[in-house]
């Protein structure tokens, strides 16, 4: 079997933004998954969304800008609708 070479950056900014934006969104399942407020996996999520965000913008990813910036609204009018229903 061919060794395969990594075309991800590694160990740069968005490397680190990458993990910590993967450890918050684990923190928000598993929050979620617990029965946490929801609030916490609701602001937990977008802050980990965001982060992929701006992963996705440094690495020109559309994919990635597109789907996290979109979930991260669409979690902004969760926190809307718990803040203020």
């Amino acid at each position: 079997m061919m060794p395969t070479n990594k075309v991800t950056p590694y160990k740069d900014l968005s490397w680190y933004i990458k993990w910590a934006s993967t450890a918050i969104l684990l923190v928000a399942i598993t929050s979620r998954a617990a029965g946490g407020p929801q609030i916490v996996d609701f602001c937990l999520s977008i802050t980990g969304c965001l982060g992929w965000t701006i992963v996705g913008f440094m690495w020109h990813d559309r994919a990635l800008m597109i789907l996290n910036s979109t979930v991260a609204g669409i979690l902004t009018v969760g926190v809307l609708r718990v803040l203020f229903a």
